[in-house]
């Protein structure tokens, strides 16, 4: 379960580790970087199941690197360190979820002694192995996708003011190949 450490020590200037405070930051399978800590209390590691565990419970990612976690999400790992089954059997869940979700009486939430409560089917080793075989490539592919969708946004993002105000032409470009470049002034 993740701790908060001092807002002093938040910042969205990159200073210190990703920091993930509850489900705002999460994607479709893996969080964004948006804010960092300098300080961070509770860790999780690249391919941990981070867990949204405070309003609304049961939103899923995948850490992609080691990052910080806030008292909103919980890092799970499998005792075999299998990040694909960790991640599928947690996705699986959404239902449990969801009765923790009205279950609050302000709001939603889940703890650590719940969580570890949480019935699961246990796949012999073999079987969890092959399935770890089979999917590790698909996750590879999933997180490459993810990061070159992440890369072409940051273009697109960085690009499309320069060229809707005219800073930047693209039909002065010669060559695909080459870089976009500044049209001078």
């Amino acid at each position: 379960m993740g701790q908060s450490p001092p807002g002093e020590t938040y910042n969205e200037t990159g200073v210190g580790l990703p920091f993930y405070q509850g489900r705002r930051d999460f994607g479709e399978r893996y969080p964004s970087r948006r804010v960092f800590c300098s300080a961070p209390k509770r860790l999780a590691y690249a391919e941990d199941t981070l867990v949204s565990v405070r309003a609304p419970v049961g939103d899923i990612n995948l850490a992609t690197e080691t990052c910080c976690v806030g008292r909103g999400v919980a890092a799970v790992r499998h005792r075999s360190g299998a990040p694909n089954y960790t991640y599928e059997m947690m996705r699986s869940l959404s239902a449990v979820f969801t009765d923790y979700e009205a279950g609050g009486t302000v709001f939603g939430a889940i703890s650590s002694r719940q969580i570890a409560s949480l019935a699961i089917i246990e796949p012999p080793s073999l079987l969890l192995r092959a399935f770890e075989s089979l999917t590790a490539p698909l996750g590879q592919c999933l997180r490459l996708l993810a990061c070159e969708s992440a890369a072409l946004a940051a273009i697109r993002d960085a690009l499309l003011p320069k060229l809707l105000s005219g800073e930047l032409r693209a039909d002065e470009v010669e060559d695909a190949d080459e870089p976009l470049r500044e049209v001078p002034a």
